[in-house]
Parts: C-alpha cells; structure tokens; sequence
C-alpha cells in the first residue's frame, strides 16, 4: 500500500479543488472521504483507471468519494457542520476527509478589509499531522472584467498553518474514532 504523505493529502485537496470549482459558487458543503487508490483498484478489478496521475503517470495514491449524505440544514461555517463532521465515524478504509464550503472571509491584511464570499477546503488524515486548509476567495465583479475571458479558471489559493483549527479538529475527531466500537 502507498504512504500516505503530506503530498498525497496536497495531491487530494487539489482534486476537491478542481471538483468543486467545476460545480461553480453558490453550493452547499461538500464532504470527501479520502481512499487509498490501490484499495479501490483491487476491490473494483483490473477496470479501475484512476482519473488523476502526477506526472510521472502515477495514480493519485487517495481517490476522493463524495458523501452524498450530507442534510440539507447544515449551513457552511456553522457549529452544526462542525458538529456533524465531528460526529462522521469512517470506516478504516478511509484514510482522510476533506470538508469544502462556502463562506465569508475578512482579511485583515488586504487593502479592503470587507468581508468576501470564499471557499475553505479542510482536510486531514488519520497519520498524525497530516493536514491541510486552503482559502479560494471568490473574485469580484472587477477582478474578473480585469482578467479576461477566462478569469472563472484563474484558480488562486492562500493556505497555511493553523488556519481553521477547530475545523481541523473536528474532522481529525471523526477520522479517531473505531466503527467497531459503536
């Protein structure tokens, strides 16, 4: 089986990225388990092809599966999605989760400290330490005018440590937690 690193969570976050910018703005949370891509190969068959490679044409070692699940009165950025999360039990098959929602973000450092909407993507995996946060602010009415035609796919990240903790936090608590045991 493939280590899971740092940069098999990267790898993942970046797929949740692109999957959910491809669904658009305006939708609700989004969550992801995180599936060592040779489990899914050797209990789908030899027809399993990966959709994702790097660029050495390996597969990515996590595969993302929506959880559809999701009820539909957990609204982003609240304590309730925190808490559903907190409360998702995995399986052990599932290596890691990835959260992605909307909501809206004041950077106290930009020029225009004004709230924006943005998207969090939060994701950890059950290797200790092994965690991730992204931040894609949604581009105003002006940035995109000023960028051209296909400013919608100028994608732009900012990350770091210790962003979102809690949410971390509560991902890592359902991912800790034994199925057998419930």
């Amino acid at each position: 089986m493939t280590e899971l690193t740092q940069q098999a969570l990267n790898k993942a976050m970046m797929e949740a990225v692109e999957f959910i910018h491809a669904e658009g703005w305006d939708a609700p949370p989004t969550l992801f388990a995180l599936v060592p891509t040779a489990l899914l190969a050797n209990e789908v068959g030899a027809d399993f092809d990966p959709e994702f490679h790097d660029a050495a044409g390996d597969a990515a070692p996590l595969t993302l599966v929506v959880q559809d699940n999701l009820p539909d009165n957990l609204p982003a950025g609240s304590e309730e999605l925190a808490d559903y999360v907190a409360r998702t039990v995995w399986p052990r098959a599932v290596e890691g989760a990835i959260l992605a929602q909307e909501i809206t973000f004041k950077d106290s450092a930009s020029e225009d400290p004004s709230p924006r909407p943005a998207r969090l993507f939060s994701g950890a995996l059950r290797e200790d330490g092994i965690e991730q946060t992204l931040l894609q602010l949604r581009p105003t009415e002006d940035e995109l005018a000023a960028k051209g035609p296909f400013a919608e796919d100028d994608i732009e990240l900012r990350g770091g440590p210790e962003v979102a903790p809690g949410l971390i936090a509560a991902i890592r608590y359902g991912l800790e937690q034994d199925p057998e045991e419930l």
